[in-house]
């Protein structure tokens, strides 16, 4: 964190660097033309992660045509037109919207409406025969979760607190049912299941003699579950890597994230060295000039792939 912060402050300082070159004379008008370029692309990536630094913003709407509002909102209004197309939803007027993240919560709440407004249309449509296969599927989901709900029963009978007069065991079967309660609204059998174990409800013994069609009902609960806890592994996993740049298929163990931090410093550390180049180069008018050609060149043959062009490289 104290190098991105080191290198944030830099970027400024690049951005103002560059201010003080277009006030120097000598450039030609396509030089010139490339270090406003450059200015307004480097001060327009800061002010999109932080937009009260006034003189930045000074500094932007001094070079750039438009002003950085009047830019961020018809940026705005592109990706709100772009959202529009994809997802066929009316977003409405832009009042409200400031930023990409009123945009997407704007978007939710369309969406969201959509879904309900989908839903009222469904259950007020004649409803049509259920197949035998959903009509099978909709009765073990319900047995599975009749299941489920006769454990909660037993337990809840056997723990609850007000029939124990003792205080340490009402105590001890208190902290019990909140366990039953937390994992009843998860629906999580096996959790249900232990409990049964670790009060003496049920043994092992018993739980292997159940017959087969309350197995099927236990295996459809836990299936379930199984697949959710996967889900929520993936996500986490998932923001995780994102955090730490690991690249999917990449093994999660500590020494490989230490070496991943020490990869990351050191880039860090490389591009600090590389601004305060840029920076420093930018009293050289004769290397400035070769160095705004490689950029034209550079940023001509981007736009012919189509690729962003990075202002800090």
């Amino acid at each position: 964190m104290p190098l991105l912060d080191e290198l944030q402050a830099l970027r400024r300082d690049w951005a103002f660097a560059l201010d003080a070159a277009l006030a120097r004379k000598g450039w030609t008008r396509a030089e010139r033309e490339t270090l406003t370029e450059l200015l307004c692309d480097a001060a327009g990536e800061l002010l999109s992660a932080d937009d009260g630094d006034k003189a930045l913003k000074a500094l932007f709407d001094k070079h750039s045509d438009v002003d950085f509002d009047t830019d961020r909102t018809e940026g705005l209004q592109a990706i709100k037109e772009m959202a529009e197309w994809a997802t066929g939803l009316d977003l409405g007027d832009d009042e409200g919207i400031a930023s990409e993240e009123d945009l997407l919560q704007r978007m939710q709440q369309r969406m969201q409406a959509a879904q309900a407004e989908q839903a009222e249309r469904e259950a007020a449509a004649p409803r049509r025969r259920k197949s035998a296969a959903e009509q099978r599927r909709e009765a073990e989901a319900q047995q599975a979760t009749q299941s489920v709900r006769e454990i909660y029963r037993k337990l809840a009978s056997a723990l609850h607190p007000d029939r124990e007069s003792d205080d340490q065991q009402r105590a001890h079967k208190t902290a019990l049912m909140q366990q039953v309660n937390q994992a009843y609204e998860k629906n999580d059998l096996l959790t249900l299941l232990q409990l049964q174990l670790q009060i003496e409800q049920v043994d092992a013994a018993q739980l292997g003699a159940a017959d087969a069609k309350r197995v099927k009902h236990y295996n459809k609960v836990l299936a379930e579950q199984l697949a959710e806890l996967k889900a929520e592994i993936n996500r986490v996993e998932l923001g995780f890597r994102i955090d730490f740049r690991l690249e999917p298929g990449w093994g999660l163990k500590p020494t490989k994230l230490g070496e991943q931090a020490a990869r990351e410093t050191q880039r860090l550390r490389a591009e600090l060295a590389e601004v305060k180049r840029d920076i420093g180069r930018l009293d050289d008018a004769p290397a400035t000039k070769r160095w705004l050609k490689k950029v034209r060149r550079q940023r001509e043959e981007e736009e012919a792939f189509d690729l962003d062009f990075d202002p800090f490289f």
